[in-house]
């Protein structure tokens, strides 16, 4: 029984990232058809020019390549983003992520985060609470 509860709670998390933000901070007219991996650094689905990545407790690279705006969800995450993100929207708690460059906005509405930004002149926007967000 504890497995299916497991389950149902990953499964949900991986929906409220896929459908809670999946237009957020995406300027894209791209209709292609969404794309999907998970696995154990967790699980990732592109829509458009959107990446959504939603995990617990994993370490994963994700790659913005010249562009891509991401929405992560999920808690306990060590992401770092290779490339340049257009728009960020970061959910969840305690995550610790590391960008190369955000160009346009960096939201983040979760708790406890640590995030870092090596290039770039985003407009940030900290609605969360105790998190750090720093360009350094």
């Amino acid at each position: 029984m504890p497995r299916r509860g497991a389950r149902l709670i990953s499964s949900f998390g991986i929906a409220a990232v896929a459908v809670g933000l999946t237009a957020c901070g995406s300027n894209s007219e791209d209709t292609a058809t969404p794309t999907a991996t998970a696995g154990t650094s967790g699980a990732q689905v592109e829509i458009g020019n959107t990446i959504n990545y939603g995990s617990f407790g994993t370490t994963a690279d994700i790659d913005c390549a010249d562009g891509k705006s991401l929405n992560v969800g999920g808690s306990n995450n060590t992401l770092t983003v290779k490339g340049t993100c257009a728009n960020v929207n970061i959910g969840g708690a305690d995550n610790k992520i590391t960008f190369e460059r955000v160009d346009s906005e960096l939201s983040v509405v979760g708790l406890n985060n640590t995030v870092t930004y090596r290039d770039g002149d985003p407009k940030v926007n900290d609605t969360g609470r105790n998190n750090s967000i720093t360009r350094g």
